[in-house]
């Protein structure tokens, strides 16, 4: 049909803050002003439509109605005794919906409304039928006083809070990452000069991402103080906690490179995943070296004896408990249909990460347990002082 814009949308069951818009992510500009707002915001939209990672720019600012400005000639109207609340009145009256009366009956009532026909609403030119009564009682043509004036007006006003608002959204370009897009939007708005009144920021999904992304690195290094205070009450040492958590980046350089080898975005979910890894991916580590200090307390084996000695014992069990995390994040890496894509990044990330720390932490953590056991048992020479016995 002639004049009809047809936008899709996937549908959301759930709404991840901020309104429905066209697109999915959204920046809502605000403004005491709402004559300020509705010229900056076409000149933002323009702005991000320029964008080379943004793509289906749009707004809910509909301002093309057309409209019809009433415009009161003050002293005139005073000449015959018309305040303008009293015009405003009779306007209401004519094109309100004022109650002015209820009709009871034995089963119902019926609300009565003053209004003029329906059918001159919509003819602009009915206001000049319209008279207003003068302190004199006599009935004065609204055109005697007032002229009219063709308007754009909008359909509607949108409030962000208590302030009018206007919801710019946009899509990605194809290979575009959310956060790309965010830095791309920032930059160009700051360049713009906005007023100081005119405020604006990101809305809905793309507003979580910043703050996701703006507490992640706290949430885990606090994930990692965590798990070090355990170890290091579990092995009543400051080293071998650091043994087991060195076993962590080759977890997250095998979870990048698996969102790499599938062309995935590193995104909130696919974090949550990283975040999985510190608990799956240390349990390799801590079954070697809760073997090899049990050796060394009851067997009395040196260090290189017992760390040998906990990887040939403890291999069958880290390759059947990491076969069964890998199987269970096949299932998610794997599965498609409804509410796959939220699911790929996290079977993705757990099962890229899990392949390459087990292939590598096989090999590294013996190596980094025997270092970090020959430097405490320097630091212990040395606080104890040269020619003490041991």
């Amino acid at each position: 049909m002639t004049g009809i814009t047809l936008r899709m949308q996937a549908r959301q069951d759930l709404q991840v803050g901020g309104r429905s818009s066209r697109s999915q992510f959204q920046y809502t500009l605000e403004d005491a002003d709402l004559h300020e707002l509705y010229v900056w915001a076409p000149r933002l939209v323009d702005r991000l439509a320029s964008l080379p990672g943004i793509a289906d720019v749009n707004s809910d600012l509909e301002s093309s109605a057309p409209g019809m400005l009433v415009a009161i000639d003050r002293n005139r109207a005073a000449s015959f005794g018309i305040s303008p609340q009293l015009i405003d009145d009779t306007l209401y009256d004519a094109l309100g919906q004022r109650q002015v009366a209820t009709i009871y009956t034995e089963v119902d009532q019926y609300h009565v409304v003053l209004e003029v026909d329906p059918l001159h609403k919509v003819d602009a030119n009915s206001l000049r039928d319209i008279y207003v009564p003068s302190s004199t009682g006599q009935q004065i043509p609204l055109s005697v006083f007032a002229r009219f004036e063709n308007s754009q007006v909008p359909l509607q006003v949108s409030h962000q809070g208590q302030f009018p608002a206007v919801t710019l959204s946009f899509n990605l370009a194809p290979g575009v990452a959310l956060g790309d897009a965010v830095d791309q939007v920032g930059a160009s708005i700051a360049n713009m000069g906005l007023p100081v009144t005119l405020h604006g920021g990101f809305q809905g999904s793309a507003r979580a991402f910043q703050a996701s992304l703006a507490s992640q690195p706290w949430l885990i290094a606090a994930a990692l103080v965590a798990v070090y205070i355990v170890l290091g009450i579990l092995y009543e040492s400051y080293i071998h906690p650091v043994t087991i958590l060195s076993t962590l980046p080759s977890a997250g350089l095998g979870a990048l490179l698996a969102l790499m080898a599938f062309g995935l975005e590193l995104d909130v979910i696919s974090l949550i995943g990283i975040i999985l890894l510190i608990g799956i991916v240390k349990k390799n580590a801590i079954m070697m070296i809760d073997f090899a200090v049990e050796a060394e307390r009851e067997e009395g084996l040196d260090t290189l004896q017992a760390i040998r000695q906990a990887c040939l014992l403890r291999f069958r069990p880290i390759m059947m408990t990491t076969m069964a995390a890998i199987l269970g994040g096949l299932p998610l890496a794997l599965g498609r249909g409804a509410g796959a894509e939220v699911r790929l990044p996290l079977g993705v990330s757990i099962v890229g990460g899990l392949l390459l720390s087990q292939v590598l932490t096989l090999y590294t953590t013996p190596v980094i347990y025997l270092y970090l056991d020959a430097l405490a048992q320097r630091f212990k020479r040395q606080a104890i002082g040269p020619g003490a016995p041991m």
